[in-house]
């Protein structure tokens, strides 16, 4: 399997974090864990499903995923080959009016945010590339087309920057009194732009965390109390939300 991640141009950057071209020669059933922001995808060939209990479910060969707080199971046929759009937090607002917490635990066709015939024009398009590059440049093209000129939400960016320093350990009391907000009314803003509450994304900035300092030397119990957790039943049961198993047995594919 490849997997190569790409710098968007210098126009994107602030809306996108990086490119990426997956191909995989074999089918693969996989999981893909909450992530911090949408993800759109192009097949330019090949074919991806999701998998719901023992259903396959065919997806679009140009798709969007939104914010999720659970794993999710995909399978891909073989000699497939995708370009994925991993946008930054807030970056989707930047290209499309649809609410962001409206694709929540969604994976739904392009053609229903965007002009069908765009879609079929790019998916043409994309199929008939020969390089990476070509690919991209195409993809980078038809999101300029469509980047509207709005004010990012600062206020919603800030509160990003503030769990994502804290790991995801600050409490929403703490958050609300940091930024002088009132929580409901923020709470509103947040889901709108990044998709999930500010309470579910800090769960899963500080899963990611647990993530990471899994294969360190610390202990279990370091691991959750540097973490804030309440106890190490309370660990396990975000963890096995996240991923579908304990910290013990866990395993991406």
């Amino acid at each position: 399997m490849r997997f190569e991640r790409i710098a968007p141009c210098e126009r994107l950057r602030p809306y996108i974090k990086y490119f990426a071209i997956s191909e995989s020669i074999e089918a693969t059933t996989y999981k893909v864990l909450p992530s911090f922001g949408l993800v759109m995808g192009f097949q330019y060939r090949g074919q991806l499903s999701a998998v719901v209990t023992t259903n396959e479910i065919k997806l679009a060969n140009a798709g969007i995923s939104g914010m999720a707080n659970s794993f999710k199971t995909f399978k891909n046929s073989e000699n497939i080959g995708t370009i994925l759009v991993y946008f930054t937090e807030v970056g989707f607002a930047a290209f499309s009016s649809c609410p962001a917490n409206e694709l929540f635990n969604h994976s739904i066709s392009l053609t229903e945010i965007f002009n069908q015939q765009k879609i079929a024009d790019i998916e043409e398009k994309l199929q008939r590339a020969n390089t990476d590059e070509a690919r991209i440049s195409m993809v980078e093209k038809f999101l300029l087309n469509e980047m509207k000129v709005t004010a990012q939400d600062q206020l919603v960016i800030a509160a990003v920057k503030l769990i994502y320093e804290t790991k995801g350990s600050l409490r929403i009391k703490q958050l609300n009194e940091k930024l002088a907000i009132s929580q409901s009314p923020f709470e509103k803003r947040f889901r709108k732009l990044v998709g999930i509450s500010p309470k579910k994304f800090s769960s899963i900035v500080r899963f990611h965390q647990v993530l990471q300092e899994l294969d360190s030397a610390k202990s279990f119990a370091e691991i959750c109390y540097e973490n804030n957790y309440f106890d190490q039943s309370h660990l396990i049961k975000d963890f096995k939300q996240f991923t579908g198993e304990t910290p013990e047995n866990f395993r991406l594919f």
